[in-house]
């Protein structure tokens, strides 16, 4: 007999990681914690690469919430702030960073010579990816208290 406390682990190894998945301009995005890779309900994870000397086309993850761990490099993330602009949070190996749902981003790699490589992780079970012509807000309006 099966039940939620008698299931089994999985295993995803790096070569066992998948690039079908939904992708970015000047990315690439590998899964491995999915819905379709284990069966996740509520989760999905994996790795961004971006090449040396690229930017990724701009986007959001929809209704997601998004956390990212920096392994190599030193990618950049660029957002608008209401007050500020156009803004640059510069990370190195060991930084998280937090994308709330519906904000418009993009990750850039100014290193002319190496890769930059993230782990991510998403509140839905499957990569939620909506490609956008510029960083502006194009999601629903949230009334903070």
């Amino acid at each position: 007999m099966t039940d939620d406390f008698h299931r089994r682990l999985f295993h995803v190894a790096p070569l066992g990681l998948s690039a079908d998945t939904a992708q970015t301009g000047g990315m690439t995005r590998v899964e491995a914690i999915s819905g379709k890779t284990v069966g996740s309900r509520g989760l999905w994870m994996g790795e961004t690469h971006v090449a040396a000397a690229t930017a990724s086309d701009n986007h959001h993850h929809g209704d997601s919430e998004t956390a990212i761990y920096v392994v190599r490099g030193n990618p950049e993330f660029v957002f608008l702030d209401p007050e500020h602009g156009e803004t640059r949070i510069i990370t190195k190996p060991g930084d998280y960073i937090y994308v709330p749902p519906w904000v418009p981003h993009r990750e850039e790699n100014p290193d002319p010579d190496n890769e930059a490589v993230v782990v991510i992780s998403r509140t839905t079970q499957e990569a939620v990816v909506v490609n956008l012509p510029d960083l502006h807000w194009v999601g629903p309006v949230a009334l903070l208290d």
